[in-house]
Order: C-alpha cells, then sequence, then structure tokens
C-alpha cells in the first residue's frame, strides 16, 4: 500500500511515521507514506494556501489551485484508487470500513485545515470523506495519521503476530476483552485463574464472555438488537 498525504504543515507527521510498527512495515517495504507540502504547489509569492471566505465571516479556507496541482501531480506518476479527504463531517470510520479500505493499493489523503477546503475540491477532486469521530480538530493531520496506522497495521506481514489484528476491538463487534500478563500476582491482584489453565477452549469461553459483559457496559451500542442476553 502506498499513502501519499497531502498536507500545509507536514512536520506535523514526521515523528509519527517513523517510530514502532509504521517505520517497520516502511523498512520492509510493506507500506509507503510520502508526506507532502501543499505549500510548494502555491503560486503564491508567499507560499500561502488559503484565503478569505467569499460572503465573510470568520476564518480562512484552503484555496483549490495547490491542492488541485497536488493531485494532478500525483496521478500523472500512478494510478490512486481513492483520494480521501479528511473531514469531521465525513463518513465515521470504524473497523469495517478499515478493513474495506485495507484491501486499496494506492491512495491520496488530503487534510483540512483552518476553515476547511474550497468546497469545489470536495465536489470535484474528492473520492471519499472521513471523518474519525464527531469533534472538530484544527487539522486533518492527526486524522490522517489515525487512519493510515489504522489500514497498514492490517497489511500482511506488518504485524509480529498475523492473528493479533484479529482480536482487535471491533473486529468481531465486540471490545477485546481484558488482557493481562506477568507477574501472577501483583500485591492483592491475581490474574484469573482460566487464564493459567492452559486449557484453550476455557480461554477462549471467557475471553467471550468478557468480550460480551464489557461491550455491554462500555459500548452497548454495538450489540443493539443482536445482544444474545
Amino acid at each position: 500500500m502506498r499513502i501519499d498525504i497531502l498536507t500545509a504543515l507536514p512536520r506535523l507527521l514526521d515523528s509519527y511515521f517513523n517510530e514502532s510498527i509504521l517505520q517497520r512495515a516502511r523498512q520492509k517495504g510493506l507500506a509507503e507514506v510520502h508526506v507532502h507540502d501543499l505549500r510548494e504547489f502555491s503560486a503564491d509569492k508567499h507560499k500561502r494556501v488559503d484565503d478569505y471566505p467569499f460572503g465573510g465571516g470568520a476564518g480562512m479556507v484552503m484555496t483549490i489551485a495547490p491542492i488541485h496541482k497536488a493531485i494532478t501531480w500525483l496521478k500523472e506518476q500512478r494510478h490512486y484508487d481513492e483520494v480521501i479527504y479528511m473531514s469531521p463531517d465525513g463518513e465515521l470510520l470504524d473497523q469495517p470500513l478499515v478493513n474495506r479500505m485495507s484491501s486499496l493499493g494506492n491512495i491520496i489523503i488530503l487534510c483540512g485545515h483552518y476553515k476547511g477546503v474550497d468546497e469545489r475540491v470536495r465536489r470535484h477532486l474528492v473520492d471519499r470523506e472521513v471523518s474519525i469521530g464527531n469533534y472538530v480538530l484544527s487539522g486533518g493531520e492527526l486524522p490522517a495519521a489515525v487512519l493510515s496506522d489504522a489500514l497498514i497495521r492490517l497489511l500482511p506481514g506488518v504485524l509480529g503476530d498475523e492473528t493479533s489484528a484479529l482480536s482487535d476491538s471491533f473486529q468481531d463487534g465486540l471490545v477485546a476483552p481484558p488482557a493481562y500478563t506477568r507477574p501472577e500476582v501483583y500485591g492483592e491482584w491475581k490474574v484469573p485463574e482460566v487464564l493459567l489453565s492452559g486449557h484453550a477452549a476455557r480461554i477462549h469461553d471467557w475471553r467471550h464472555q468478557q468480550s460480551l459483559e464489557r461491550t455491554r457496559e462500555r459500548r452497548p451500542g454495538l450489540l443493539g438488537e443482536n445482544d444474545p442476553a
């Protein structure tokens, strides 16, 4: 998978993609992430990529020309499956959406900023809009990093244990069960005996029951009418 991110603030993303699992994925050649500075595509002498909104009002709007030039330049070099705009009012990102998008090959992610982008970008240059939640951030850089992380960790070979992603929260419509590690006893707090039993079927049943109970308690909307209780 190749991800090209268009942003007015590229340094915000530098450290994120050079650490941990994402760095290893890039080093293994399993994923490419390229961050592009939209200011490099600006014809303005001060390299501005924003302007005042028509009709007045507070805030600035990202202009269409640098974005159009950047997307055109990238598409001249290779095919892209989708151009994605990170927007508060886009399609809400969840695990099923991530699973579907993980099969894409090359994608462009556009980071909004200020009061967003010229509406013509959204209508004519973007294929999909994605939101990471019902709240507003200062820009699309963090959402772009979140989406990239969620996609890359699903690629074959990225995680050390291929089954790890399958047991993540939301993969089966439930939140993940509790997890424990050494020591078995810490003060008065002990690891549940079933996890020390070595009985795979009992452990599986316990984890599934814990996931159900935790989902009912914390995210009941995931169960809805499908709650087996």
